[in-house]
């Protein structure tokens, strides 16, 4: 139960948010500013502290494995079935699988594995192998089809880590780590504080944009599959994969958390930059962020 308990925090703050913003707190620009401070600031100090503090030996091969399945079955099979059963054009196929299997592992993912887990270390992994290797085989699929030529503008992939702030974190934090570099005591102290923010602000933003989020175009049946895809498909194929890797108990209420989170905003964010699949994203983001504590505390409840 304390596994379970462990999500009130997230459920109170995330209310505190939604609150907020209906009351008119945060004012007009308030939420939108909120999360680009999460995701410009807070979010990178705190991904780049865990990483930079972690040996690169220290990675968890089979657990990321098991992990990595799970997102490419079911982001395949939704960039595949979004064709087949719904009829999505080519350019909304990628933002199709993204909802599907890409998993909220910034935004959502740190205060739920601070939490639940007790740590971010798996957590910085699956960021990692997100950021870059899915994230640049969907922009590279949406770069394609928004050219007109169906071309690849490769300066704008190649640009990537330098325009996120997440993936710089990220390969900074990396970078640091596989030199052995440390960082100066106020430099430290204050990236510290910084993340510190990161958990009880991105809650906030999240409880903000879930009041402000007005989506529509999305077929039932449609958001009722990509739900089932996230919260059910991803998790359960991550537990089978877990358990044929002989996963600790530890190791496998990681990988199984983390492959129930929700769907990431940058699902939205991307198909809103390049014209495709707006709705789609935006319901997806948002039910599956309403649903996933559940189902997370649920898995927790059973794993645990």
């Amino acid at each position: 139960m304390s596994l379970v308990s462990a999500f009130v925090p997230i459920w109170i703050l995330t209310a505190v948010g939604y609150a907020a913003c209906r009351w008119g707190l945060l004012g007009e620009a308030g939420a939108s500013v909120l999360g680009r401070f999460v995701f410009h600031l807070a979010m990178p100090s705190a991904l780049f502290l865990a990483l930079s503090r972690m040996p690169l030996s220290g990675f968890a091969g089979r657990s990321l494995l098991a992990f990595a399945v799970s997102t490419a079955a079911v982001v395949g099979f939704g960039w595949v079935g979004a064709s087949r059963l719904f009829g999505r054009r080519p350019g909304e196929r990628p933002i199709w699988g993204m909802a599907a299997g890409y998993v909220n592992s910034a935004n959502l993912g740190i205060p739920i594995a601070t939490q639940v887990l007790g740590n971010v270390s798996f957590l910085a992994e699956v960021v990692l192998l997100q950021v870059l290797v899915v994230t640049p085989v969907i922009l590279v699929a949406l770069d394609r089809h928004s050219d007109p030529a169906g071309r690849v503008r490769v300066r704008r992939i190649a640009s990537l880590p330098v325009r996120n702030p997440v993936i710089l974190a990220s390969l900074l934090g990396v970078a640091c780590s596989a030199a052995g570099l440390h960082l100066p005591s106020a430099v430290g102290a204050s990236l510290t504080l910084l993340a510190g923010a990161a958990v009880p602000a991105a809650l906030v933003a999240l409880g903000a944009s879930l009041h402000r989020a007005t989506p529509s175009g999305a077929e039932p049946p449609e958001l009722a599959a990509i739900t089932a895809l996230k919260l059910v498909a991803q998790p359960v194929i991550a537990y089978a994969a877990g358990l044929a890797l002989h996963l600790s108990a530890p190791q496998l209420l990681a990988v199984v958390v983390c492959a129930g989170l929700p769907t990431a905003q940058n699902t939205f964010i991307f198909g809103q930059e390049y014209g495709v699949g707006e709705a789609v994203a935006n319901r997806a983001v948002v039910v599956t962020t309403t649903l996933s504590l559940a189902t997370l505390a649920a898995a927790a409840a059973l794993l645990g």
